[in-house]
Order: C-alpha cells, then sequence, then structure tokens
C-alpha cells in the first residue's frame, strides 16, 4: 500500500518562509508563513481513503491534526491496539533545564514540547505517545522539580509544584534526569528529586546522564554515576576501575559506546549492547577526547556482588546526595539524539501486557491551541532576556483555514512596559520576525500543514 499523500508530499516540499512588518492601531503586527504538505485546518469528519482509516504508518510519527475538534475526537478514540497489546507509562523527573523535553521530543520522533535554555518552560504535565508494533510508551513530560520556596519567591505557578508529583502516581517507571554538564548540581540530584522518589519508592526508576558532549572531562561520568547513585546499582555495590589505555592504532569508537549500565539479566540476553550484565564501558572518540585519554586511563564501572538495599533518604534528610535505588543508568546527549534510540529500546522491553490508552496515530495529548501557545512562549523564552518572557501575555485571536488551506493563526502578545514593547519588537521589528517564523516553523512540522502565523505586540492597559 502506498504512503499516504501527505507523508510523500511533506517529504518533497521545499520550506519556505516569509515575513511583513506593518504597524497597526499603534501595535506592531508580524506575519510569518512556514510552508509543508498540503493539509487543510478544516476539521475532517467526513474524510475517506487510507489515511483516515489507517493512519500513517507507526514506525513514522504521525502529525497533530491542527483542527481543535478533530484532535478532541482523535483523544477519545477507541484505541487500534493489536491483539496482545503492551504499555508502558514513563515519568521524566528533574531538576528544571535538566533537558526533560528535549529528551521527550527525541522519543517521539517529532517535536510536541517547547524547549529553551530558560528554567520552566514546561509549566504543566503533557502526555506524548510512542506507538511502534504492538507496544505503547506513554511519555509524561513534567515541570522540573521546584521547592514551594521558590515558586512562591518566583510568582511560578501551582502546576509547577502538583504536576510532576501527579506524574510520578501514574507511572509504571521514572527516568531521573541529570544535566552533567552543570558543575554546581551534577554531583548530587535535588532535593526535590530524592524527596519525590523515596515517596514513591516502589516504583521502578532508572538514572539518565544527560548533555555528555557538553563534558570535556569524560572520565568524571562513572564517578558522577557513582556519587549519583551512592554506589549502588540494581542491587549491586558499583566501583569505577581503571583501563588500560587503548593503542593509538586502535579502532575509532563512538563517544558515547556501551552507555549503558548495569543491564537486568532478562534484559541483557535481549540488548544489543556487548557489555555483560552488571558492567558498562565508556568509549571515548580518538579526535574529540583526547585530552581525556592522555590521562593513560579508560574506566569502567562493575558490580562487585549483592548488597542488603540502603533504606530510603528520610524527607529533610540533606545528608543524602544519591539514590541507591536504581535499576539502570544510561548515558546520552538528548539534544542531538546520541543514544536516545537505546534508551527508547530498552523503555519498550520493559512494557507490560496491557490496553492502549490511545489511538495510534496520537502523537501528544495536548490541543492544537496548547502546542501553539507553548512553542511562541519558547521562542521568547530563548530570545527575551531574563524576566521578560515571563511577564508576556499570549491572547488567541483567530485559528482559521486561509484560501489556499493552510492554517492561518493570528495572536496578540500583551507586554506590561514599553521597553518591554521594544525588546519584543526589535530594531526594525527583528526580533518578532525571528520569533514568528521560527515558531511558524515548528508548527508546520508538528501538525505537517502549511502555516502562517501573525504576531501581534500591544501593551496592557
Amino acid at each position: 500500500m502506498a504512503a499516504p499523500s501527505a507523508v510523500v508530499l511533506r517529504a518533497g516540499a521545499g520550506r519556505a518562509l516569509r515575513g511583513r512588518l506593518a504597524g497597526l492601531s499603534g501595535s506592531w503586527l508580524l506575519e510569518g508563513r512556514a510552508r509543508g504538505a498540503a493539509c487543510p485546518a478544516r476539521c475532517a469528519a467526513g474524510r475517506s481513503g487510507p489515511h483516515a482509516i489507517l493512519g500513517p504508518p507507526r514506525e513514522r510519527p504521525p502529525p497533530v491534526p491542527a483542527c481543535g475538534a478533530e484532535q478532541g475526537r482523535l483523544l477519545v478514540q477507541q484505541p487500534d491496539q493489536p491483539d496482545n497489546p503492551k504499555v508502558l507509562r514513563v515519568a521524566i523527573v528533574g531538576a528544571p533545564n535538566a533537558g526533560k523535553s528535549t529528551l521527550s521530543n527525541q522519543l517521539l520522533g517529532r517535536k510536541a514540547f517547547p524547549v529553551s535554555k530558560k528554567v520552566h518552560t514546561t509549566r504543566c504535565s503533557a502526555h506524548g505517545v510512542v506507538t511502534h508494533e504492538d507496544t505503547q510508551l506513554i511519555i509524561l513530560d513534567t515541570p522540573g522539580l521546584t521547592s514551594p520556596q521558590k515558586a512562591k519567591r518566583h510568582n511560578l505557578e501551582k502546576s509547577l509544584i502538583i504536576d510532576p508529583w501527579d506524574s510520578m502516581k501514574h507511572a509504571d517507571l521514572v527516568v531521573v534526569l541529570v544535566d552533567v554538564s552543570d558543575h554546581w548540581t551534577r554531583n548530587q540530584l535535588s532535593p526535590q528529586v530524592l524527596k519525590c522518589l523515596s515517596r514513591f519508592l516502589q516504583i521502578p526508576s532508572i538514572l539518565v546522564l544527560n548533555k555528555v558532549d557538553l563534558l570535556k572531562k569524560k572520565h568524571l561520568l562513572l564517578d558522577l554515576v557513582v556519587q549519583l547513585t551512592e554506589g549502588v546499582v540494581n542491587g549491586k555495590k558499583v566501583a569505577v576501575k581503571p583501563l588500560l589505555k587503548p593503542h593509538s592504532h586502535s579502532t575509532k569508537s563512538t563517544p558515547l559506546q556501551g552507555a549503558q549500565a548495569p543491564l537486568p539479566e532478562n534484559a541483557a540476553k535481549e540488548s544489543s549492547c556487548p557489555q555483560k550484565a552488571g558492567q558498562a564501558q565508556l568509549g571515548y572518540d580518538s579526535d574529540a577526547d583526547s585530552a581525556v585519554r592522555s590521562s593513560g586511563l579508560l574506566h569502567t564501572l562493575e558490580g562487585t556482588g549483592e548488597v542488603p538495599m540502603p533504606s530510603p533518604p528520610v524527607p529533610g534528610d540533606l545528608k543524602k546526595k544519591g539514590w541507591p535505588h536504581f535499576r539502570e543508568i544510561f548515558m546520552l546527549a538528548a539534544l542531538h539524539a546520541d543514544e536516545v534510540e537505546t534508551l527508547k529500546r530498552h523503555l519498550l522491553l520493559q512494557a507490560k501486557p496491557g490496553p492502549w490508552e490511545f489511538h495510534s496515530r496520537v502523537l501528544t495529548s495536548q490541543s492544537p491551541q496548547e502546542i501553539c501557545d507553548n512553542i511562541i512562549r519558547e521562542k521568547l523564552l530563548e530570545y527575551l532576556p531574563k524576566e521578560v518572557p515571563y511577564s508576556v501575555l499570549q491572547k488567541m485571536e483567530s485559528w482559521s483555514e486561509g484560501p489556499a488551506g493552510e492554517l492561518v493563526i493570528l495572536q496578540t502578545l500583551l507586554v506590561q512596559k514599553l521597553t518591554h514593547k521594544n525588546m519584543l519588537i526589535g530594531m526594525d521589528g527583528n526580533m518578532i520576525s525571528r520569533i514568528a517564523k521560527e515558531a511558524g516553523n515548528d508548527l508546520s512540522d508538528i501538525f505537517l500543514c502549511d502555516v502562517y502565523l501573525k504576531l501581534r505586540v500591544k501593551l496592557m492597559n
């Protein structure tokens, strides 16, 4: 059967962006158009054909319908599950800006969650759905865990405190993400993460070290593992041992080769990784990591035998720095998708028999308007300084189909001060133009259709 026409068109379609700046009643308007596949924004209740019946191939991530009503019907539609379905609900938790949304997007295979370098980009929990053959992963992307004191001090929404805990209640597996490039926080888990893990001790958890590509001294990774796990992984005491420096003429290996430790016995047999259960080894790229190898040592993490399971940390115990109950450890660079597929395969293997929760055509539980708001806010956070983007209010003015079937979106950005307005517009409208073009381009990829985005900037009354 031929692939759905929308997929074929998108694969061969060029990408064009055009912007027009004009003054409107004392406000500024920027229109940015991102060209994608022809995909009407109207609700298609009566649509027929193989795309409507079967949906896109499951190995390809489906787009999000550009029509809110169509997405709503899809979310309540009976799942088209196989005879023996499997499911796994995965909560991704960690400190703010650890890369949770970036990892979620990479697991999904298509951008669905906002990402920026500033903290608290994700404001509330949302579900991402990965459907592969007979297995469905429900990715619970959560806001960064923060304390009530910080939330009150920075006037943050209650969802930033409540949603991560709610996600944990429904999770089958917890992924704890740590940014190893941040030398201020990488040596210990945050008190909020430890509190969360100790409260839900019955839920299996794995440790994922993110942004390893930004860590120049790769030999520190396994030392960090020992600190963050208190030297215990999957019930085994672990230790970092030196290995001989590889021969200078040895075959070049990937920087993240063998970045998983340790596999349980049943999964070790199924895994394609060369390590044995209970052992992980870190490889090095001969060019990028020559400084590390010049020390004359590589390291390996080895299990040294069963140990009594340590007691969970007592809430408020500041002496605890790590979590000795992790089942697995992964090292990856989510931004570049390095080793994300390895993690994804592991998650698929952990799925248990159970009914699917969503139709295979569902990518996320978010509405199209929520996605649009989040993507625009992502650009505001990325390009506006300090506290400015957090004070911008977004107002959706219109969401309609254009004459050529494109999606036409008009949103007003309300700012509190004239200086903030000038920052948002930029010199000759360059800033608002960039935001509109990049947001429109992202939305085109998410909805798999032409998007014509108009942004208007106004002062609050």
